[in-house]
């Protein structure tokens, strides 16, 4: 088994995503400068996922500064907090993180800098088991919505890859399933214009043996009409405090159709997805990526020069278009502003 991320001889260590499905490379990141640019250009995707890695880049970073005094330390450790923080804007994990080894950091600020380091290096360690042991969890709850013989549209990638390991999020729910003997097939959308249903689900269900079918975004609605599709599960990177969802560019679409074929839609994701402080949809910041990845494909150039683009990483599909939120605390059902609350308390 492949491993997504993991924290090893005092490195963090990452399955290079942007070389997959044609080469299973890893990259080692000596440097917290290295762990954000690993995020930024998506050698590491998925909500869960950037946030292990960040916390892993939060400890890395620690561990280069030098100095014993902590006001000095504390200065520098924000810095690198906040330079592993502007690598991209949606994924709330990226932010979840971060805060929580910032407060690892002040509830030991009186302790020496040398015992602070080695905390942080534990608490990244920490994250990552959490993060696998969450999305099996979340994978025994979601099975249960999945009958036998149902087949499944995911979008992007929301599997292994998108988290810390194992299981992950939409396609963790599918391979509990699978592994508790449902028969299932899925329908992966390729996912432009950065083909992570393509190059990436694909990829991890031909390796578990789960039947697929990989189709272009927009053949969803064909497939719908002829009765081919049960039910739709998605991942998230951000959910408002209403049920309101930001999950891959083309979900919002996938939303409409479901509801307009009465197929159940369902999203996947953790607690550390859901920002309570964002009432609604509206509020969740959207990143705005390159645009070649919208004129270039594999390297090459697939549309005219001078033409402008517009390249959204993320939609928001509002919370009337979800049937159900799988978490590992449960399944969450409509009014999603009640539910999400008691998940709070």
């Amino acid at each position: 088994m492949f491993k997504t991320v993991e924290y090893k001889d005092g490195k963090v260590r990452l399955i290079d995503q942007t070389r997959l499905p044609l080469e299973e490379v890893y990259v080692e990141c000596d440097n917290y400068q290295d762990v954000a640019r690993a995020i930024k250009i998506m050698q590491v995707r998925g909500a869960p996922a950037i946030g292990v890695t960040a916390a892993m880049g939060v400890a890395l970073g620690a561990k280069g500064i030098i100095t014993k005094d902590f006001a000095e330390f504390y200065k520098e450790f924000v810095k690198i907090c906040d330079y592993l923080a502007g690598t991209r804007p949606t994924a709330v994990n990226l932010f979840w993180a971060i805060e929580r080894m910032k407060s690892v950091t002040d509830r030991n600020r009186n302790k020496p800098v040398d015992y602070i380091k080695d905390v942080l290096e534990k608490e990244a360690v920490k994250i990552r088991e959490e993060d696998i042991s969450i999305n099996r969890t979340m994978g025994n709850y979601g099975q249960e919505l999945i009958e036998n013989g149902d087949t499944i549209l995911t979008h992007c990638n929301a599997g292994v890859l998108a988290t810390a390991g194992e299981y992950g999020t939409a396609l963790g729910v599918i391979k509990v399933a699978h592994e508790k003997g449902k028969k299932i097939k899925v329908y992966a959308d390729e996912t432009r214009p950065f083909l992570q249903g393509a190059r990436l689900t694909a990829w991890e269900l031909v390796k578990e043996g789960i039947p697929v079918r990989l189709i272009t975004d927009n053949m969803a609605g064909y497939f719908m009409g002829k009765g081919e599709i049960d039910k739709v599960i998605v991942g998230a990177d951000r959910i408002a405090a209403n049920g309101d969802t930001a999950n891959k560019i083309g979900t919002y679409s996938l939303s409409i159709l479901s509801k307009e074929h009465n197929i159940p839609f369902y999203v996947a994701a953790p607690l550390s997805t859901i920002d309570i402080k964002i009432l609604d949809g509206s509020k969740i910041p959207i990143e705005e990526r390159n645009p070649q990845e919208v004129t270039h494909l594999s390297g090459k150039r697939i549309a005219p020069e001078g033409v402008e683009v517009s390249n959204p990483a993320f939609d928001v599909t509002p919370n009337k278009n979800i049937t159900a939120i799988i978490t590992e605390k449960g399944i969450i059902k409509p009014p999603f502003k009640d539910g999400i609350k008691g998940l709070f308390k």
